[in-house]
């Protein structure tokens, strides 16, 4: 079973990107520490943060990340727990709902017409009702996807560290 994270407040972007790598990853920057113990310990969740008082909460399963680079964040997991792309664009990256394919007509008036008229393929958040096809953003998620996991090919793995 891939591990389910949450992320604290300083760790937005870490969250939306193991959400389009594949990775269910609860995040609201209005939680408070004590929510976020609360939500690691009753969904089995790792919590990642960058707060070193946080990192020290004895009876959750934590993991501080140091850098404020997603790349190195993104390398630090990968050491530290196994990590890797594990169902690209599965999820939104929004609200982290597992996206549904559906029908284009199911797209039509709600994605702009250029839009409509050229893609194929839709995916839809059931949750925020946001459309996601595979347009120019698609291509430099899945480049930049590409890249880290040929860097992750040549890092350590077992967990140095294991959270």
């Amino acid at each position: 079973m891939e591990p389910r994270f949450v992320a604290d407040a300083m760790l937005g972007r870490l969250a939306k990107w193991l959400r389009i790598l594949g990775y269910d990853t609860r995040y609201d920057p209005r939680w408070t520490d004590p929510q976020l113990v609360r939500l690691a310990r009753a969904e089995d969740r790792v919590l990642l943060t960058r707060d070193l008082e946080l990192a020290r909460r004895r009876g959750v399963r934590v993991l501080l990340i140091e850098s404020e680079q997603l790349d190195a964040q993104l390398e630090h997991l990968h050491r530290t727990l196994g990590l890797w792309a594990v169902a690209p664009l599965s999820r939104c990256p929004v609200c982290n709902e597992p996206l549904e394919e559906v029908p284009k007509d199911h797209a039509w008036g709600l994605v702009p017409p250029y839009v409509f008229c050229t893609q194929e393929w839709f995916r839809l958040c059931p949750a925020c009702n946001r459309f996601y096809w595979r347009g120019t953003h698609h291509a430099r998620i899945t480049t930049l996807v590409a890249r880290w996991e040929r860097q992750w090919q040549h890092e350590p793995y077992p967990p140095e560290n294991p959270a």
